[in-house]
């Protein structure tokens, strides 16, 4: 029991005993009936006011009993018993948030920012009307594939699949089964790196793998892309307006069209968003609940900025992280070691470009190889993997006692433990980052035609 508490304990049985005295002494003397006479305090009536003023000392009594005993039991036992204040809601439904250091670990205070409605263009493709109609045009034509079967948007359904395919792995052409996941195109102008492993700096240079990929779109050379697109007179005149005159059908210019298109494609109108400009009510209690744990245990580490990677153009840190998935059951049972990304040979585990988890919740399944299906489990994944968590009802768990042979003394391990609740809080967190445009057209997509 530390000082503090003895002190108080100390005072509070001081307290007890005077008011004891006092009440004794006002019932007895000061509210007896004067001269003798018989009133409404003798007898039994003396006895029931001086019980009835009793019940405040003896509740008093009982809540320091309370304290002496929760005081005696070690920390790791009362610890579950106790509410965080760091999530404390007061009456008026506000959250308070302490402040903590941001990613960078400096003293700052993590700043949680909404995503801004317009992504800067490069000074060689300045964004254009006349691009991004060219643009939006190539990104759904499946010329631009070998057998006229696929298009950006076959694995990027901008509609009705958020950006993705809701597919483990892409479909090429002749149905060929890709090895990665499609991630979604909403956003990915943010982005500072594309593909999983970040190999592409630009949705310029990202937008020339696929289609002379021979597992994707399998056109043989960038040659012929330009031959098939500059056959067709409308291109030619789209290219024109949207080039110059004088502008040919060029592989460097249908990725400057598809860049510029995709540059416009922002969703900024998440719950998330209107709740950092100022819409207190736009998260519910286990959203913000999320967002706080978000924060405190470290996940803004690598999905930092309002597009939550690190590998973004806004707030951009480092943009490729290690995935420690061989110390993660949940990882291992999902196959997440089997390729390493942009890893070195020989590497136990694997490197990614970080990324963004704006409307992850609707573009299951989830991680490179798209094994997980379920968002909840995916935050499982992170948690053992990346917080290398314990997964516990057992608050406990977090303060393991280990000897220490040369100091001769036992040494705490402080953890990380995460409950059900916590994984499901932050889940509903990562849900209030969907825009609501997109959730709209999902649940449409789910309901089906009437």
């Amino acid at each position: 029991m530390n000082a503090d508490l003895s002190q108080v304990l100390g005072t509070g049985a001081m307290v007890v005993l005077f008011a004891t005295s006092a009440l004794f002494l006002l019932v007895r003397m000061d509210l007896a009936p004067a001269g003798g006479r018989p009133g409404p305090l003798d007898g039994g009536g003396r006895w029931f006011l001086g019980a009835a003023l009793g019940v405040g000392i003896i509740a008093f009594s009982l809540k320091l009993a309370i304290i002496l005993t929760l005081s005696s039991f070690p920390e790791q036992t009362i610890a579950p018993l106790l509410p965080d204040p760091a999530l404390a809601v007061r009456e008026d439904g506000r959250t308070e948030w302490p402040l903590l250091a941001g990613p960078d670990g400096g003293d700052r205070p993590y700043p949680w920012r909404a995503l801004p409605a317009v992504v800067p263009s490069p000074p060689d493709n300045p964004t254009t009307p006349a691009k991004v109609a060219l643009g939006e045009r190539l990104f759904h034509d499946k010329d631009l594939s070998l057998d006229h079967t696929v298009s950006c948007a076959s694995c990027h359904d901008l509609l009705g699949g958020a950006g993705g395919d809701r597919r483990a792995t892409s479909l090429g052409i002749r149905g060929i089964v890709g090895g990665r996941n499609a991630p979604t195109v909403w956003n990915a102008a943010f982005q500072s790196r594309l593909f999983w492993d970040g190999r592409a700096g630009s949705l310029e240079e990202q937008a020339m793998g696929p289609p002379l990929n021979p597992d994707e779109m399998g056109m043989p050379s960038a040659a012929a892309i330009e031959a098939r697109i500059g056959a067709s007179p409308s291109y030619r005149e789209a290219f024109a307006e949207a080039f110059g005159d004088d502008a040919p059908v060029t592989m460097r210019r249908i990725t400057q069209a598809i860049a510029a298109f995709e540059r416009t494609l922002v969703t900024n109108d998440s719950p998330y968003d209107r709740f950092v400009r100022g819409d207190d009510k736009a998260l519910d209690p286990a959203q913000k609940r999320g967002m706080w744990l978000f924060q405190s245990v470290g996940c803004v580490m690598c999905h930092s900025g309002p597009n939550f990677s690190g590998a973004s153009l806004v707030g951009p840190q480092n943009p490729y992280a290690p995935l420690m998935a061989s110390r993660s059951a949940p990882a291992r049972r999902h196959g997440l070691t089997v390729d390493k990304g942009k890893a070195p040979a020989g590497s136990v585990d694997g490197l990614w470009r970080i990324p963004s988890l704006r409307n992850v919740a609707l573009t299951a399944p989830y991680f490179h190889n798209g094994s997980v299906s379920e968002l909840e489990e995916a935050v499982r994944v992170m948690a053992t993997a990346q917080l290398n968590a314990t997964l516990s009802e057992d608050r406990r768990l977090g303060k393991t006692p280990s000897w220490s042979v040369e100091g001769g003394r036992f040494e705490v391990v402080e953890r990380l433990v995460l409950s059900e609740a916590d994984i499901r809080d932050i889940a509903a967190f990562l849900r209030g980052l969907t825009s609501d445009r997109l959730a709209r057209l999902s649940l449409d997509r789910e309901r089906g035609p009437e």
